[in-house]
């Protein structure tokens, strides 16, 4: 009964998603994307992880890692505006800029074999060739396929995913959500919630938490939508995503933290797998079209990402095919040396050192407009990123 209720929710949410008045609308579309990079792969690791680690503390930690995450779109919301009132910058924040675009080119690079990652462990999750060696060699033969496409092709036929996947993504995830609030209520009617004390403290938990930044990551794309939005419209609905996926995330560690017992034993990439099994048969399944759909289409899209950037900021010397080749390289390395967890870490301190070099631009830009309580916060948000750059740990 449950299952069926959870599949109406999917399909009546998926439905509104693709009503023309709503996809048409201009703040909509513009919010789609950020909104889809932030609630994207993250959502399908992060549950099981903050509960495990964090206990009944796990929705403050959300919260904080949120609030970081608003405070860092506030840097770069702030640099959309400058752009668009001076375009001609000085040399120092031109640099700073060039040398911005290359650190997001590389974490792209790494962000590509994170996603993959998700995809070989969701991909065989389940089968009966559920093991990392047969998920390494699905997220290998991606891979191959990306770079073939890539060097052949381009990526214009694979993008066009990108729509279809955003709004399957929403649905389930909507699905998924009315699931837990289902099951929380029978455990709370039968007075079975839980407050767990958190595995990790201190210095380990900031530094944790620090390596869980690009789960919450995906807002900086509306600093790159300046061809077909403008300023005004892509700090609008870079906020809109941000307060959305807020909501959403709080809503959800908050259902899973008091109504699952945390066991460390089962803490891998696909533990959200095993937990949502016990809410409904139906949604193990969905949740794996999720996975799919969501990493392919945001491995495509950072893999064009990055080969742009770095074909913009080397003025051609390495062209963007030479780009997916070493994007794949790396990919694959990650993916036979690291665990999904040290790539996720990985990944969080580069979009870390990029947040950080947008807030050092923001700063030095407020302090020479005069804002001076601007320029002290986006000081200290460039600190606090470069902090999470140097110390993020992954997850033991």
């Amino acid at each position: 009964m449950l299952s069926a209720s959870i599949l109406t929710v999917v399909v009546l949410v998926g439905s509104v998603l693709i009503w023309p008045k709503l996809a048409n609308a201009e703040l909509w579309r513009a919010t789609v994307t950020p909104l889809a990079s932030i609630i994207g792969s993250g959502f399908l690791v992060l549950g099981p992880i903050l509960d495990i680690s964090y206990g009944g503390y796990a929705p403050l930690v959300m919260l904080g890692l949120c609030a970081v995450a608003y405070l860092f779109g506030s840097a770069i919301r702030f640099n959309i505006a400058q752009i668009a009132d001076r375009p001609k910058v000085s040399p120092l924040l031109e640099r700073l800029e060039m040398i911005s675009s290359v650190v997001l080119a590389f974490a792209f690079f790494v962000s590509v074999a994170y996603y993959l990652n998700l995809f070989g462990s969701f991909g065989v999750s389940l089968t009966d060739l559920n093991d990392s060696f047969h998920a390494n060699l699905l997220t290998t033969a991606v891979f191959v396929l990306i770079l073939v496409v890539g060097w052949t092709r381009g990526f214009s036929a694979l993008e066009r995913m990108e729509q279809v996947s955003v709004g399957l993504k929403l649905a389930i995830i909507a699905g998924l959500v009315f699931g837990l609030a289902v099951y929380f209520g029978k455990v709370a009617q039968s007075d079975a919630l839980h407050f767990d004390q958190p595995k990790i403290t201190g210095w380990t938990s900031f530094t944790l938490m620090a390596g869980l930044i690009v789960t919450v990551q995906g807002f900086e794309t509306s600093r790159y939508l300046g061809a077909t939005y403008d300023a005004a419209l892509r700090i609008r609905s870079m906020k809109l995503a941000q307060w959305i996926s807020t909501v959403i995330y709080f809503v959800y560690i908050i259902l899973l933290t008091y109504a699952f017992d945390s066991d460390p034993l089962s803490l891998d990439e696909t533990a959200i797998i095993d937990l949502m099994q016990i809410v409904a048969p139906i949604l193990p399944l969905l949740l794996v079209v999720a996975a799919l759909s969501a990493q392919f289409s945001a491995a495509v899209a950072d893999t064009g990402g990055s080969g742009g950037l770095i074909a913009e900021v080397s003025k051609g010397r390495i062209s963007e095919k030479l780009a997916y080749a070493l994007l794949v390289g790396t990919g694959i390395l990650l993916t036979w040396t690291a665990n999904i967890f040290e790539i996720i870490s990985y990944a969080s301190r580069g979009f870390a050192a990029y947040y950080a070099i947008q807030s050092c631009i923001a700063a030095i830009s407020a302090g020479r407009c005069g804002d001076t309580w601007k320029a002290i916060l986006f000081t200290m948000m460039a600190m606090i990123g470069t902090s999470i750059a140097v110390f993020g740990t992954p997850v033991e």
